[in-house]
């Protein structure tokens, strides 16, 4: 008996009467969404100053409904690849990042990898504004992607931390990482490289433990990430324009409304000139910096020499995407 009566005292203890401050009716539950943007790169990337600058202007413009959260610096995976996967699957809401590893997801998106493709900035911003650039964006479509926005990663050059290279011959027999990127792979193979391709977030302790010899990134890449401090030698080849772009998960777009996903669409086309802006005002000074911080910056590159030596990955990619489709954009008026 006073077992039964010490049970039912401590159940009574548990229990909340009504009337002592709660309501019979339930309480309402905030249903504002949070989008998840995961970047490889650091907070201090133009990337993330981008995606900044969206989280802002797409909270404002939906008086808060939608609201972006921003994991830079690999937060959310070890790669863009990992963090594609994510986007497909819908664990991650928006990837902001290098097309490089699109090419697995969407073939099509690898004509952007062949080198030497683009002559400058106005070039770039021609092709991938126009007709080309949207074609490419809406062929995500079938891996379960909604393109929204190319922005830019940049002109990719060479850092190494054996010797100074000026000509394709100075940088064979190196081990260079690159991105998982068959055209890339294939063009640095062409010129004696020992390419080796490798998730993003393995690249700096690889450097420091000297088990590569270099890797190849914009100025912007390297800079953020301090790549000064395991690499001795950057050399500005430009081999290869790596454009960025903004990819929301197909899964989470459907759950938006028609009003939201138009603020996102035309809120990333919208920031994406004023993130290409940042990073081709600032790469002048971001490899001066470098020089100060004590890395040996080779200037002068015979780019003809390289294009060149890496025109044999280009006519083995002819047969998949095209002679006429490369020559229109190289051509681009």
């Amino acid at each position: 008996m006073r077992r039964l009566i010490l049970v039912i005292a401590m159940a009574a203890a548990f229990m909340i009467p009504l009337g002592c401050g709660t309501s019979d009716k339930p309480s309402k539950v905030e249903t504002r969404p949070s989008l998840k943007l995961a970047t490889m790169t650091a907070a201090s990337h133009t990337y993330n100053q981008g995606a900044a600058k969206l989280a802002e202007l797409v909270k404002a413009r939906t008086n808060g409904r939608l609201e972006i959260v921003v994991y830079p610096d690999g937060q959310l995976g070890k790669g863009e690849r990992e963090l594609l996967e994510a986007v497909q699957q819908g664990t991650i809401d928006i990837y902001v990042g290098s097309t490089g590893p699109i090419s697995g997801f969407s073939p099509s998106m690898a004509i952007l990898d062949i080198p030497f493709l683009f002559e400058n900035h106005a070039h770039v911003d021609r092709v991938l504004d126009g007709p080309v650039g949207k074609q490419l964006m809406e062929d995500l479509d079938k891996a379960g992607f909604k393109a929204l926005a190319f922005w830019e990663n940049g002109f990719r050059n060479l850092t190494n931390s054996k010797r100074p290279v000026r000509t394709p011959e100075e940088a064979k027999g190196l081990k260079i990482r690159t991105m998982e990127n068959k055209i890339h792979l294939t063009a640095w193979k062409a010129i004696g490289v020992n390419a080796v391709p490798m998730a993003w977030g393995e690249v700096y302790g690889a450097l420091q433990q000297g088990t590569i010899d270099g890797q190849e990134n914009p100025v912007a890449v390297i800079y953020s990430s301090q790549l000064n401090e395991v690499q001795k030698y950057l050399s500005l080849t430009q081999h290869v324009y790596s454009p960025a772009i903004v990819i929301v998960s197909a899964k989470r777009w459907q759950g938006l409304s028609p009003e939201d996903r138009e603020v996102l669409a035309k809120t990333a086309l919208e920031v994406a000139s004023f993130q290409r802006r940042l990073g081709r005002e600032n790469e002048e000074k971001q490899v001066t910096e470098l020089e100060r911080k004590g890395m040996k910056v080779v200037r002068k590159i015979d780019k003809e020499l390289w294009r060149k030596a890496m025109a044999p990955a280009v006519k083995e990619f002819e047969a998949v995407f095209g002679r006429e489709k490369i020559a229109a954009i190289m051509k681009h008026p």
